[in-house]
Protein backbone atom coordinates (compact mmCIF):
# COMPACT_ATOMS: atom_id res chain seq x y z
CA UNK A 1 0.00 0.00 0.00
CA UNK A 2 1.02 3.27 -0.73
CA UNK A 3 0.66 5.99 1.59
CA UNK A 4 0.38 9.40 0.47
CA UNK A 5 1.58 12.31 2.69
CA UNK A 6 -0.15 15.71 1.76
CA UNK A 7 2.40 18.48 1.95
CA UNK A 8 1.83 20.69 4.40
CA UNK A 9 -0.17 24.31 4.18
CA UNK A 10 1.86 27.12 4.06
CA UNK A 11 3.05 29.08 7.16
CA UNK A 12 1.46 31.97 7.56
CA UNK A 13 2.81 33.53 10.71
CA UNK A 14 5.83 34.98 8.65
CA UNK A 15 8.24 32.48 9.97
CA UNK A 16 11.38 31.66 8.30
CA UNK A 17 13.75 29.23 8.10
CA UNK A 18 16.19 31.67 9.50
CA UNK A 19 14.31 32.68 12.84
CA UNK A 20 11.02 33.93 14.29
CA UNK A 21 9.18 36.70 12.43
CA UNK A 22 10.55 40.45 13.20
CA UNK A 23 8.17 42.24 15.32
CA UNK A 24 7.40 46.14 14.07
CA UNK A 25 8.24 48.52 16.03
CA UNK A 26 6.28 52.34 16.06
CA UNK A 27 8.25 55.54 16.01
CA UNK A 28 9.51 56.58 19.68
CA UNK A 29 8.44 59.84 20.83
CA UNK A 30 10.46 62.59 21.21
CA UNK A 31 12.86 62.66 24.43
CA UNK A 32 15.57 64.85 26.03
CA UNK A 33 15.54 67.94 24.96
CA UNK A 34 13.74 67.78 21.39
CA UNK A 35 10.22 68.11 22.77
CA UNK A 36 11.73 71.95 24.09
CA UNK A 37 13.34 72.88 21.14
CA UNK A 38 9.73 72.30 19.17
CA UNK A 39 7.77 74.69 21.86
CA UNK A 40 10.88 77.09 22.10
CA UNK A 41 9.62 79.45 19.37
CA UNK A 42 6.35 79.51 21.27
CA UNK A 43 7.96 80.53 24.31
CA UNK A 44 10.06 83.04 22.44
CA UNK A 45 7.20 84.68 21.00
CA UNK A 46 5.15 84.84 24.42
CA UNK A 47 8.01 86.43 26.14
CA UNK A 48 8.97 88.62 23.14
CA UNK A 49 5.18 90.20 23.31
CA UNK A 50 3.96 90.04 27.07
CA UNK A 51 7.29 89.39 28.91
CA UNK A 52 8.29 92.76 28.47
CA UNK A 53 5.00 94.70 29.21
CA UNK A 54 4.64 92.65 32.31
CA UNK A 55 8.26 94.25 33.23
CA UNK A 56 7.89 97.46 32.62
CA UNK A 57 4.46 97.47 34.36
CA UNK A 58 6.50 95.50 37.47
CA UNK A 59 8.94 98.75 37.01
CA UNK A 60 6.27 101.26 36.66
CA UNK A 61 4.53 100.21 39.89
CA UNK A 62 7.35 100.82 41.82
CA UNK A 63 7.55 104.65 40.65
CA UNK A 64 5.56 108.05 41.25
CA UNK A 65 4.28 108.14 37.46
CA UNK A 66 1.50 110.94 36.41
CA UNK A 67 1.20 113.69 34.06
CA UNK A 68 3.98 115.52 35.41
CA UNK A 69 6.81 112.44 35.05
CA UNK A 70 5.01 111.56 31.92
CA UNK A 71 5.58 115.40 30.90
CA UNK A 72 9.00 115.92 32.31
CA UNK A 73 10.46 112.33 31.43
CA UNK A 74 11.39 112.17 34.61
CA UNK A 75 11.92 108.75 37.39
CA UNK A 76 10.81 108.97 40.80
CA UNK A 77 11.53 105.34 42.53
CA UNK A 78 8.79 104.70 45.85
CA UNK A 79 9.26 101.77 46.33
CA UNK A 80 6.38 100.20 47.72
CA UNK A 81 4.62 102.85 48.41
CA UNK A 82 2.14 102.46 45.20
CA UNK A 83 1.49 99.00 46.89
CA UNK A 84 0.90 100.21 50.63
CA UNK A 85 -1.43 102.92 49.34
CA UNK A 86 -3.87 100.46 47.31
CA UNK A 87 -4.19 97.61 50.25
CA UNK A 88 -4.80 100.46 52.57
CA UNK A 89 -7.79 101.84 50.32
CA UNK A 90 -10.95 99.97 51.43
CA UNK A 91 -12.19 100.92 47.91
CA UNK A 92 -9.67 98.45 46.55
CA UNK A 93 -11.25 96.23 48.78
CA UNK A 94 -14.46 96.44 47.59
CA UNK A 95 -13.74 95.92 44.41
CA UNK A 96 -11.80 92.68 45.23
CA UNK A 97 -14.93 91.55 46.70
CA UNK A 98 -16.78 92.42 43.61
CA UNK A 99 -14.57 90.86 41.27
CA UNK A 100 -14.58 87.60 42.87
CA UNK A 101 -18.81 88.00 43.36
CA UNK A 102 -19.25 88.93 39.84
CA UNK A 103 -16.52 86.50 38.52
CA UNK A 104 -18.47 83.50 40.52
CA UNK A 105 -22.01 84.18 39.42
CA UNK A 106 -20.70 84.48 35.95
CA UNK A 107 -19.07 81.20 35.87
CA UNK A 108 -22.02 79.26 37.35
CA UNK A 109 -24.31 80.63 34.77
CA UNK A 110 -22.31 80.00 32.02
CA UNK A 111 -21.58 76.23 33.21
CA UNK A 112 -24.98 75.35 34.34
CA UNK A 113 -26.60 76.76 31.28
CA UNK A 114 -23.84 75.90 28.65
CA UNK A 115 -24.43 72.29 30.03
CA UNK A 116 -28.25 72.34 29.59
CA UNK A 117 -27.95 73.37 25.80
CA UNK A 118 -25.14 71.15 25.02
CA UNK A 119 -27.46 68.18 26.41
CA UNK A 120 -30.68 69.70 24.42
CA UNK A 121 -28.34 70.36 21.10
CA UNK A 122 -27.66 66.00 21.66
CA UNK A 123 -30.97 65.13 21.94
CA UNK A 124 -32.59 67.42 19.49
CA UNK A 125 -33.31 66.35 15.95
CA UNK A 126 -30.75 67.23 12.76
CA UNK A 127 -32.65 70.26 11.49
CA UNK A 128 -33.03 72.21 15.16
CA UNK A 129 -30.23 70.97 16.03
CA UNK A 130 -28.86 73.25 13.46
CA UNK A 131 -31.04 75.68 14.05
CA UNK A 132 -29.47 76.09 17.22
CA UNK A 133 -26.25 76.03 16.47
CA UNK A 134 -26.18 78.61 13.84
CA UNK A 135 -28.05 80.91 16.82
CA UNK A 136 -25.48 80.18 19.29
CA UNK A 137 -22.45 80.54 16.61
CA UNK A 138 -24.10 84.01 15.77
CA UNK A 139 -23.76 85.07 19.67
CA UNK A 140 -20.52 83.83 20.10
CA UNK A 141 -19.50 85.84 16.94
CA UNK A 142 -20.83 89.18 17.83
CA UNK A 143 -17.91 91.56 18.66
CA UNK A 144 -17.97 92.73 22.11
CA UNK A 145 -18.34 96.36 21.30
CA UNK A 146 -21.66 95.54 19.27
CA UNK A 147 -23.02 92.97 21.59
CA UNK A 148 -22.37 95.84 24.47
CA UNK A 149 -24.16 99.11 22.43
CA UNK A 150 -26.99 96.27 21.51
CA UNK A 151 -27.47 95.95 25.54
CA UNK A 152 -27.17 99.70 26.66
CA UNK A 153 -30.02 100.56 24.00
CA UNK A 154 -31.75 97.24 25.40
CA UNK A 155 -31.92 99.26 29.01
CA UNK A 156 -31.79 102.87 28.48
CA UNK A 157 -34.18 105.07 30.61
CA UNK A 158 -35.73 106.40 27.91
CA UNK A 159 -35.97 104.66 24.69
CA UNK A 160 -34.94 101.03 26.13
CA UNK A 161 -36.77 97.92 24.54
CA UNK A 162 -36.94 96.74 28.54
CA UNK A 163 -38.47 99.74 30.31
CA UNK A 164 -41.44 99.75 27.02
CA UNK A 165 -42.01 95.75 27.37
CA UNK A 166 -42.58 95.59 31.34
CA UNK A 167 -44.58 99.18 30.85
CA UNK A 168 -46.83 97.36 27.97
CA UNK A 169 -47.79 94.47 30.33
CA UNK A 170 -48.22 96.67 33.84
CA UNK A 171 -45.56 97.37 35.59
CA UNK A 172 -45.46 101.11 35.07
CA UNK A 173 -43.05 101.96 37.38
CA UNK A 174 -40.17 100.38 35.30
CA UNK A 175 -41.30 103.44 33.13
CA UNK A 176 -38.44 105.39 32.23
CA UNK A 177 -36.59 103.33 35.02
CA UNK A 178 -32.83 103.67 35.04
CA UNK A 179 -30.54 100.41 35.22
CA UNK A 180 -27.47 102.33 35.65
CA UNK A 181 -28.63 103.91 38.81
CA UNK A 182 -26.78 101.77 40.89
CA UNK A 183 -23.80 99.52 40.27
CA UNK A 184 -25.91 96.31 41.63
CA UNK A 185 -28.46 96.92 38.69
CA UNK A 186 -25.34 97.86 36.31
CA UNK A 187 -23.20 94.14 37.26
CA UNK A 188 -26.67 92.09 36.48
CA UNK A 189 -26.81 93.80 33.05
CA UNK A 190 -23.08 92.91 32.29
CA UNK A 191 -23.96 89.17 33.59
CA UNK A 192 -26.49 88.83 30.95
CA UNK A 193 -24.53 89.97 28.48
CA UNK A 194 -21.38 88.22 29.47
CA UNK A 195 -23.56 84.63 30.18
CA UNK A 196 -25.06 85.60 26.93
CA UNK A 197 -22.02 85.84 24.77
CA UNK A 198 -20.31 82.66 26.48
CA UNK A 199 -22.65 79.94 27.03
CA UNK A 200 -22.57 79.11 23.05
CA UNK A 201 -18.73 77.84 23.52
CA UNK A 202 -19.65 75.77 26.72
CA UNK A 203 -22.39 74.28 24.99
CA UNK A 204 -20.88 73.51 21.93
CA UNK A 205 -18.07 72.01 22.73
CA UNK A 206 -20.12 70.25 25.23
CA UNK A 207 -22.13 68.73 22.71
CA UNK A 208 -19.09 68.04 20.86
CA UNK A 209 -17.97 65.65 23.56
CA UNK A 210 -20.88 64.11 23.62
CA UNK A 211 -20.63 62.66 20.20
CA UNK A 212 -17.90 60.53 21.05
CA UNK A 213 -19.23 58.79 24.00
CA UNK A 214 -21.04 55.53 22.75
CA UNK A 215 -24.81 54.96 22.47
CA UNK A 216 -24.69 52.02 24.25
CA UNK A 217 -24.31 53.48 27.36
CA UNK A 218 -26.97 55.10 27.29
CA UNK A 219 -28.95 52.55 26.18
CA UNK A 220 -27.66 49.75 28.84
CA UNK A 221 -28.50 52.80 31.53
CA UNK A 222 -32.10 53.23 30.50
CA UNK A 223 -32.80 49.13 30.34
CA UNK A 224 -31.56 49.42 33.75
CA UNK A 225 -33.78 51.88 34.77
CA UNK A 226 -31.84 54.33 35.27
CA UNK A 227 -32.99 58.48 34.81
CA UNK A 228 -32.42 61.22 32.87
CA UNK A 229 -30.61 62.89 36.05
CA UNK A 230 -29.01 59.43 36.64
CA UNK A 231 -27.35 59.16 33.41
CA UNK A 232 -25.78 62.45 33.70
CA UNK A 233 -24.83 62.56 36.87
CA UNK A 234 -23.56 58.88 37.09
CA UNK A 235 -22.17 57.98 33.36
CA UNK A 236 -21.90 62.01 31.68
CA UNK A 237 -20.78 64.06 34.75
CA UNK A 238 -17.60 61.19 35.07
CA UNK A 239 -16.66 60.94 31.36
CA UNK A 240 -16.97 64.03 30.42
CA UNK A 241 -14.86 65.85 33.90
CA UNK A 242 -11.92 66.68 31.89
CA UNK A 243 -14.19 68.78 29.90
CA UNK A 244 -15.44 70.38 32.95
CA UNK A 245 -12.54 71.02 34.59
CA UNK A 246 -10.65 73.21 31.61
CA UNK A 247 -13.76 74.93 30.26
CA UNK A 248 -14.65 76.20 33.47
CA UNK A 249 -10.93 77.07 34.38
CA UNK A 250 -11.12 78.98 30.93
CA UNK A 251 -14.19 80.66 32.35
CA UNK A 252 -12.89 81.65 35.79
CA UNK A 253 -10.33 83.49 33.77
CA UNK A 254 -12.25 84.70 30.93
CA UNK A 255 -14.64 86.36 33.65
CA UNK A 256 -12.52 87.52 35.96
CA UNK A 257 -10.47 89.89 33.36
CA UNK A 258 -13.99 91.45 31.72
CA UNK A 259 -13.04 94.98 31.14
CA UNK A 260 -15.18 96.13 27.84
CA UNK A 261 -18.42 94.98 28.89
CA UNK A 262 -18.35 96.72 32.30
CA UNK A 263 -16.79 99.77 30.78
CA UNK A 264 -18.39 100.36 28.02
CA UNK A 265 -22.04 100.42 29.65
CA UNK A 266 -21.07 102.60 32.49
CA UNK A 267 -18.04 102.99 32.79
CA UNK A 268 -17.67 101.53 36.68
CA UNK A 269 -19.64 103.62 37.22
CA UNK A 270 -22.23 105.32 39.07
CA UNK A 271 -19.86 106.82 41.55
CA UNK A 272 -17.11 103.82 40.98
CA UNK A 273 -19.71 101.09 41.97
CA UNK A 274 -19.50 98.85 39.39
CA UNK A 275 -15.95 98.70 39.58
CA UNK A 276 -13.88 95.44 39.11
CA UNK A 277 -10.11 95.02 39.17
CA UNK A 278 -9.44 95.26 35.66
CA UNK A 279 -11.60 98.32 35.46
CA UNK A 280 -10.47 99.95 38.70
CA UNK A 281 -6.57 99.53 37.43
CA UNK A 282 -8.11 101.41 34.10
CA UNK A 283 -9.54 104.08 35.93
CA UNK A 284 -6.53 105.05 38.09
CA UNK A 285 -4.36 105.40 34.77
CA UNK A 286 -6.68 106.86 32.18
CA UNK A 287 -8.64 109.10 34.13
CA UNK A 288 -6.55 109.70 37.46
CA UNK A 289 -3.18 109.46 35.48
CA UNK A 290 -2.13 107.51 38.30
CA UNK A 291 0.12 105.01 36.33
CA UNK A 292 1.66 104.06 38.87
CA UNK A 293 -0.55 103.33 41.37
CA UNK A 294 -2.59 101.72 38.39
CA UNK A 295 0.28 99.65 37.10
CA UNK A 296 0.22 98.29 41.40
CA UNK A 297 -3.48 97.38 41.01
CA UNK A 298 -2.80 95.36 37.91
CA UNK A 299 0.31 93.80 39.56
CA UNK A 300 -1.91 92.04 42.46
CA UNK A 301 -4.86 91.45 40.72
CA UNK A 302 -2.73 89.17 38.47
CA UNK A 303 -1.38 87.98 42.16
CA UNK A 304 -4.85 87.55 43.36
CA UNK A 305 -5.79 85.48 39.83
CA UNK A 306 -2.39 82.76 40.39
CA UNK A 307 -3.17 82.71 44.10
CA UNK A 308 -6.66 81.67 43.59
CA UNK A 309 -5.94 79.45 40.61
CA UNK A 310 -3.59 77.29 42.55
CA UNK A 311 -6.02 75.58 44.49
CA UNK A 312 -7.70 74.72 40.99
CA UNK A 313 -4.65 73.60 39.55
CA UNK A 314 -4.12 71.55 42.51
CA UNK A 315 -7.46 69.79 41.68
CA UNK A 316 -6.77 69.34 38.32
CA UNK A 317 -3.63 67.79 39.12
CA UNK A 318 -4.96 65.28 41.88
CA UNK A 319 -7.52 64.24 38.90
CA UNK A 320 -4.70 63.34 36.55
CA UNK A 321 -2.75 61.65 39.46
CA UNK A 322 -6.19 59.25 40.00
CA UNK A 323 -6.40 58.66 36.56
CA UNK A 324 -3.06 57.07 36.16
Amino acid sequence: MTVHIEDAPPDLSGATSKGPPKRRTGRRLPTGWVPYLLILPSIAALVAVLGWALLQNLIISFQEFGRRQLISRTTEWTGLDNYRTILEDQRFWDSVVRTFFFMASNVVLIMALGTLIGLLLYALGKRMRLLLSISLVAAWAMPVTASTTVFRWLFDQQLGVVNWALSSVGFSSYEEHNWFGSGTSTLAIVTILIVWASVPFVALNLYAGLTTVSGEIFEAARMDGASNWRIFWSILAPIMRPFFMITTFLEIIWVFKAFTQIYALNAGGPNRESETLPVMAYVEGMSQSQYGSAAAISVLTLVILLVAMSFYFRLIFKQEREQL
